[in-house]
């Protein structure tokens, strides 16, 4: 994980124990560096402006300012075993790291009696999976975010046959079927939309380039109904 990661990360784990506190050596055990470290990344969040005292003495730690943190939310123990069941479904997906940072927030301000009964639950559920099946390759977040600030991808891409390429791209709008998820984009390589297989993208950036007003035109996958979700 890098410092960027791990310092958004500690944020989240904060939140998600909040009012409880967390030491600098159970951060340090969770994200596999010195305690020292721990300490340094703390200061560096405190500068940036979040939120974070610390309590010392032998019981102290560290804890995010009560008004980051969530209320006791009334999810029943099916709900956020129904949660969990998805995540499992959906690993290496490019929402996979967000959707288990927010069943870890749900989970942690669930009144304990619940939460326990979610755990008990969880626990007589199985997920069956092919012995010959690679684990599926986790999306890099990137692509997500350039999609949300409307910037242009720059990217190695295996095709089909095999020939790797370096091309930027226009991100548009992120698909999923039933080979995987795909990348909805405006390639300037080849001067049209395309459909990108994320298991096939290699190294990938974001660039300072906003996209164009050129909007990706639809894929028309043949007997298949594409729908957006919805909230």
């Amino acid at each position: 994980m890098n410092r960027t990661d791990r310092l958004y990360a500690i944020v989240e784990d904060l939140r998600a124990v909040a009012p409880r506190l967390r030491t600098a050596r159970e951060l340090a055990g969770r994200y596999e560096v010195s305690a020292r470290t721990i300490e340094r990344d703390i200061s560096a969040l405190q500068q940036a402006g979040v939120p974070i005292y610390a309590d010392v003495g032998r019981r102290g730690g560290y804890a995010l300012e009560k008004t980051m943190s969530l209320p006791p939310l009334n999810f029943t123990p099916a709900e956020a075993v129904a949660i969990a069941v998805a995540l499992e479904r959906s690993q290496g997906a490019p929402f996979d790291r967000a959707g288990r940072s927010a069943l870890g927030k749900i989970l942690a301000v669930m009144p304990e009696r619940k939460a326990s009964a979610a755990r008990d639950l969880a626990a007589r559920v199985r997920v069956m999976e092919a012995a010959d099946v690679p684990r599926a390759q986790e999306i890099p977040a990137v692509i997500g975010q350039a999609i949300e600030a409307g910037r242009v991808l720059r990217m190695t891409y295996r095709d089909r046959a095999g020939e790797c390429t370096e091309r930027e791209v226009e991100p548009s709008a992120l698909l999923v079927g039933v080979h995987g998820w795909y990348l909805v984009a405006w390639c300037r390589l080849r001067h049209d939309s395309r459909c990108f297989r994320l298991d096939r993208v290699g190294d990938v950036a974001i660039t300072d380039i906003q996209v164009s007003t050129r909007a990706a035109q639809e894929i028309d996958v043949p007997d298949c109904t594409m729908r957006t979700v919805s909230l």
